[in-house]
């Protein structure tokens, strides 16, 4: 395998990107240290956050942990379900994280569930410790979105615009490579390469002007769990548009419309709805928690 990644237009030539490190004997991907990293910051920013507002740190740190964990596992499940045909003949495969294949989607909704369950256990206010993570996870995708990068995945269709990323043919997965691409290759140093948008880098930028807002109206809300909503549209919004560029979209079994777009509709239209009848209905603002 061919280990470039190129921005020509940039003037950005990366000639050894690897998949891994190496500690002794054992490989450790980057796929795994970018969600990692992500997680701890996120937790970071969420016991910060819990402190401000007056509640326990040490909850969000078991509730952001067991999030995570859970939330990986939805992200996979997510991702699996959607994509049957790559490990109905290999089920093993389907514990193989080190190649990526976890839906954000999943993720969130996964996150959510454990959330809920940890409140209730824990008698939190579910609306509120969604607020207090609500900063954590853009920082957590923003993060976690370069592992993409550096597995050669969740890229876009053909561009020789300005951001075109350069991907060797041998690096990447030989379906996700449309007939546009194949036209419209290029060979550098006898190394071909397909021409795609890096909408991973795309909705790692989204997601920082959605925690930008977020960070900025995170004392302007009127009720508990606004500030999560805020989150949910903002990144729904992104993530619509965005994956209209990507080439390997997980679809609605059965037809060829693209879940994430589904998902993502629902999730802003959803959002911004409960935020207005919401703050319809709040009798005051909660102030800065």
């Amino acid at each position: 395998m061919d280990y470039n990644i190129n921005f020509p237009n940039l003037g950005i030539f990366l000639n050894h990107v690897g998949k891994n490190i190496m500690i002794g004997n054992f490989a450790i991907a980057y796929y795994g240290i970018a969600i990692a990293l992500g997680l701890v910051l996120g937790l970071l920013v969420a016991v910060k956050r819990a402190k401000t507002t007056g509640q326990k740190p040490d909850d969000y740190v078991d509730l952001v942990i067991l999030g995570m964990i859970f939330g990986v596992i939805g992200a996979r499940i997510y991702y699996v379900i959607f994509s049957w045909d790559m490990y109905k003949d290999d089920l093993l495969s389907i514990f193989n994280l080190r190649q990526g294949g976890l839906a954000i989607y999943g993720g969130i909704i996964a996150g959510v569930i454990t959330v809920l369950v940890v409140t209730r256990i824990k008698k939190m206010n579910f609306g509120q410790a969604c607020d207090t993570v609500a900063m954590s996870v853009p920082i957590g995708q923003i993060i976690g979105r370069w592992g993409n990068f550096f597995n050669r995945e969740a890229f876009g269709a053909y561009t020789n615009g300005l951001f075109a990323m350069e991907l060797p043919v041998s690096a990447v997965r030989q379906n996700e490579i449309t007939a546009e691409m194949w036209a419209n290759t290029v060979v550098r140093d006898g190394i071909t390469y397909i021409s795609v948008h890096p909408t991973f880098l795309y909705e790692s930028l989204w997601n920082c002007g959605v925690l930008l807002v977020v960070f900025l109206l995170r004392n302007r809300t009127k009720f508990y769990g606004e500030l999560f909503l805020i989150y949910v549209a903002g990144y729904s919004l992104g993530r619509f548009f965005i994956e209209t560029l990507r080439t390997d979209q997980l679809l609605i079994p059965g037809t060829a419309i693209p879940v994430s777009m589904v998902v993502a509709a629902v999730g802003f239209i959803g959002s911004l709805v409960w935020i207005f009848l919401g703050r319809r209905h709040a009798k005051a603002s909660i102030g800065d928690r």
